[in-house]
């Protein structure tokens, strides 16, 4: 990548003020920091992009670049695009990482790139791809992400340079665009040059990064006639006159590419550079470019004009064999052509060989005549396999022949695609198979392709995926594995595409006709998965009554029956039957394993089984095989919907336990992850959902109203069963912004969709206990009788949190003598579970009531301990009412007790004990020496460090021992 001038000039006429940029860049990367023992408290790296037309200095000013960052001591990262290698998926990447581990075993690859070594070691063809399903774009980015960073800080000061970026492939283009607003934070200098008429939509960001040029590119300027004068006595000598020099510059509209070549012809031509011969610049300057490079391309022979061809379409650094072998000449003849080639500056450099110039390029590509370059392209594609650089480097060259049915074209796009998809390019692999359709397969394979195009498509085009896989079903499959793989994924984008019914008939339609029982089962499986998402399911409870009677007869003996076993679980969950139920399906579904990044399976099923176990009070658990499932995702470099969906249930366990800070955290985290997958996908109403019932519970009631607002929190809402439900989210979010009628609409209306698909557990989705609260201001009757049924159905759901959540919400609507028990047995409930933060609602309320009715004494107990757990909760807007109570019954908030951690202290740890031993508080007091009341105090706190109640806490102090 040296000068493209004929004689490797320095000299940068009128580009001071560019040069002055990357100057100012290098001293604050490199000067200011070395050597003084300052630390790097500020920011020093930078972004610096150049853009300007065809032939106007950009690669020279980028070479004096890379001169002026290596003689500061700068490690230097340089790539170049290319207009033959647009298509090539990673191509710049590896320009610039690949040469940094050159060089490195397999075993030195592994210690230095340590979990990243699979995901990212494909992409930059540093290992072959694995088998499994590749990781996705955000995995990717995240991957190539981390060893910029980690190159950047262990070789510092660092500087990134590339050339021609408008040439640049969409993956590496998109990557560094996304990366480059970092590049302030880190001992990195970026400095980018591209034409801006061709910067491609997907390297668009590259135009508004903020640089230190503000929020626009540097534009670089034609030369003046003062800086053409200057560069041609330079070139020409001191002799060249004023009318020749004004000609020059004239002829050339001041591009410095376009006068350094005509200086080089007139020094060849030896002609005289006066006035007298200024009349024969304008043909000169014709020779330089066009028609003129062509015509002085053939003067050099036949043998010559078939090697430059091959070197433009091999694009760049072209080796001098594979060149000669696309050219079909032999070896001598190869080397005279390449040394002709230099000397009419046409080519530079020996191994590899370098056109001068992207426009001499693209010149002469452009002059192949069709049939020729379409024959060219196909020789090459067979000599690149025959230098054994595989598939994927051939592909490009195949994708430029005419479709002719050759079945070998077929097999090697399809072997392309299959490495570029596992390299985690999935557009470049749609591209390969979208062109081996058209060559096209042979009739037996047409179905193999389309579905392997589905596959490629199945993130970026769902719809597509959906046209393609419809149609390999239609074609005639002898493959019964691959007409069932076929079946799988089209009902999985169906499902993924808020198509929940239309997955659901689809597997319906074929389990009718399987004969394999165990195909059949697991078409089964996905369909009872996806039946149970849907909002719209025409018969729910007679799903579950035959998903009842499949999944007691399995034993789990493989994943598919762990697969209906653990959907068992979920239904039982959703529809309120009792909570041990439930649990002791999730723990026969996990018995023998479930796995989160199952090839061909979804997430889902282990998903729901985790979350069966949070429901039922054991949110320690959950948290455990979220831990275990995200860790699958990160090893596979799944960092988008997977890793998002993670995050965003994770905060809404902690939510539930009542740690809202970390609630928070967790679920902004998932949210920003699923802003990039898009907005109205599942994964993005999860998190947006989690994120409003977190910030109410945190009392932020105007914050919470923006983030709905902003992430349209609003009808229509999926048709896909979402958890928390989104529509009772709304509903409660109008509740708390005192919006009582419109918020009974909406939880009404969630009610009657839920109750009428059997799902009646208030544990999943408390429509009620708000619609109790909005029903309480025009119809109070009816808000108890709401109130009440929640209860009940509590109860037979049997999870301590769930009853004692009714209760509380029973309570705020009962007539005013009824409430003190109600809240009694509320707080006596939920001092059995994990749910702090709807204890510190329970105590805060009892302590008002108490309050109000006269009993001060007992008041002030409640109201302090409420007030602790708010605290312990980050519930600031519950904290704000306990003070207020606190200061109506003339009380002073006591000093808080230090912040709560999850390890036990002596005294929990051996009530825990007893109590795991089916010991009653009354034996624990009566051992320990202690009253029952501080046993009770005791295990509460237990059950919210460990995160289980108390059927769980004999399993869960096992699992802590343990661990």
């Amino acid at each position: 990548m040296g000068q493209r001038s004929l004689r490797g000039r320095r000299t940068l006429f009128e580009r001071e003020s560019e040069l002055s940029a990357v100057d100012e860049a290098l001293s604050d990367l490199a000067g200011p920091h070395r050597n003084t023992g300052e630390p790097p408290g500020r920011s020093r790296g930078a972004l610096l992009s150049f853009a300007g037309h065809a032939g106007i200095g950009k690669t020279t000013l980028l070479t004096e670049v890379r001169r002026r960052s290596a003689a500061k001591g700068c490690t230097v990262l340089s790539a170049r695009g290319g207009e033959q290698e647009q298509r090539v998926a990673f191509h710049v990447a590896r320009q610039l990482l690949q040469p940094e581990f050159a060089g490195l075993s397999e075993a030195e690859l592994r210690a230095t790139l340590g979990s990243w070594y699979a995901i990212v070691g494909p992409a930059l063809g540093l290992c072959a791809p694995s088998e499994g399903a590749p990781p996705d774009q955000q995995g990717l980015r995240a991957g190539l992400d981390w060893i910029l960073t980690h190159l950047a800080v262990q070789r510092a000061p660092m500087v990134l340079v590339l050339d021609d970026a408008h040439w640049a492939d969409a993956e590496s283009l998109s990557w560094l665009a996304a990366f480059a607003p970092r590049a302030d934070q880190l001992p990195l200098l970026v400095v980018v040059a591209y034409r801006p008429d061709e910067l491609p939509e997907h390297a668009e960001a590259f135009r508004s990064l903020p640089g230190r040029a503000g929020q626009r590119p540097i534009g670089l300027e034609p030369l003046s006639a003062a800086a053409v004068a200057r560069l041609v006595r330079e070139d020409l000598g001191t002799q060249a006159d004023d009318a020749f020099c004004r000609e020059c510059w004239a002829v050339t509209a001041g591009n410095p590419f376009e006068a350094v070549e005509l200086t080089a012809k007139v020094r060849d031509r030896g002609l005289n550079p006066t006035e007298d011969g200024a009349h024969l610049l304008r043909d000169l300057a014709a020779a330089v470019k066009g028609s003129g490079l062509i015509a002085r391309l053939e003067r050099l022979g036949t043998a010559t004009v078939r090697f430059a061809w091959a070197c433009a379409v091999l694009g760049t650094e072209i080796r001098p064999a594979l060149a000669a072998a696309v050219a079909g000449l032999g070896p001598e003849e190869a080397a005279d052509a390449a040394d002709a080639l230099r000397t009419a500056r046409i080519l530079t450099g020996a191994d590899p060989l370098e056109f001068v110039h992207p426009l001499i390029a693209t010149a002469v590509y452009r002059d192949i005549p069709g049939a020729v370059r379409v024959a060219l392209h196909g020789q090459a594609a067979w000599c690149v396999i025959d230098e054994g650089l595989g598939p994927a480097a051939a592909a490009r060259h195949l994708m430029e022949t005419h479709p002719d049915g050759d079945a070998w074209i077929v097999q090697q796009l399809r072997a392309a695609a299959r490495e570029t998809q596992r390299a985690g390019a999935p557009d470049a692999a749609r591209r390969c198979l979208a062109r081996a359709l058209r060559e096209p397969p042979p009739p037996a394979e047409r179905a193999a392709v389309l579905y392997e195009l589905g596959c490629a498509s199945l993130l970026t085009e769902p719809a597509n995926t959906v046209n393609h896989l419809r149609a390999a079903l239609e074609e005639p499959i002898a493959d019964p594995e691959l007409r069932h793989n076929i079946v799988y994924r089209l009902s999985q984008v169906l499902a993924h595409s808020d198509r929940l019914a239309e997955a659901s008939e689809t597997l319906d339609g074929e389990i009718r006709v399987t004969g394999d029982a165990r195909v059949r089962l697991r078409m089964q499986s996905e369909q009872f998965m996806w039946d149970a998402f849907r909002a719209d399911e025409p018969d729910s409870p007679a799903r579950s009554r035959r998903l009842a009677r499949l999944a007691d007869r399995l034993t789990g003996r493989d994943l598919t029956e762990r697969y209906v076993i653990g959907l068992r679980a979920w239904d039982a969950t959703l529809r309120g039957e009792p909570a041990q139920v439930a649990l002791h399906h999730a723990e026969r579904a996990l018995a023998g394993g479930l796995g989160w990044a199952e090839a061909d399976r979804g997430f889902e099923v282990p998903v729901l089984v985790a979350m069966t176990f949070m429901y039922a009070d054991r949110p320690g658990r959950t948290e455990e095989l979220f831990a275990t499932g995200i860790a699958d995702f990160e090893t596979q470099g799944w960092h988008g919907a997977h890793l998002s969906f993670g995050y965003t249930i994770l905060g809404y366990v902690r939510f539930r336990r009542g740690r809202l800070a970390e609630a928070e955290d967790f679920v902004r985290a998932g949210l920003r992850l699923a802003e990039r997958v898009g907005p109205g996908t599942p994964v993005h109403w999860y998190a947006v959902g989690t994120l409003v019932q977190v910030l109410l519970a945190r009392g932020r009631v105007e914050e919470a109203t923006r983030a709905g607002e902003h992430y349209a929190l609003r009808a229509p809402f999926p048709a896909a069963v979402t958890f928390p439900d989104a529509q009772t989210v709304y509903g409660e979010l109008l509740l708390a912004r005192g919006l009582a009628k419109e918020a009974a609409v909406e939880l009404a209306s969630a009610g009657r969709r839920l109750d009428e698909r059997g799902m009646r557990n208030p544990s999943w989705c408390p429509w009620q206990l708000h619609l109790a609260r909005a029903e309480s201001h025009d119809a109070p009757e009816r808000a108890v009788v709401t109130a009440l049924d929640a209860v009940q159905r509590a109860r037979q759901y049997g999870a301590p949190s769930a009853i004692g959540q009714a209760l509380r919400a029973a309570a705020e609507v009962s007539p005013v003598p009824d409430r003190v028990s109600l809240l009694e047995e509320s707080v006596g409930h939920l001092e059995r579970s994990p749910a702090a933060y709807e204890l510190a609602r329970a105590l805060v309320d009892l302590g008002t009531e108490l309050r109000r009715a006269g009993r001060p004494k007992e008041a002030a107990e409640h109201l302090y301990r409420g007030l602790d757990a708010a605290v312990q909760c980050g519930a600031d807007g519950l904290v704000g009412a306990a003070r207020e109570e606190l200061a109506n019954a003339g009380l002073r908030p006591r000093r808080l007790h230090s912040t709560e951690t999850d390890t036990l202290t002596a005294r929990e740890r051996a009530a825990a004990a007893l109590t795991a031993t089916d010991r009653t508080p009354a034996q624990v007091a009566k051992e320990l020496r202690i009253d029952e009341q501080a046993v009770v105090r005791l295990l509460s706190a237990v059950y919210r460090k460990v995160g289980t109640d108390r059927t769980g806490l004999a399993a869960a102090l096992r699992e802590q021992a343990t661990s």
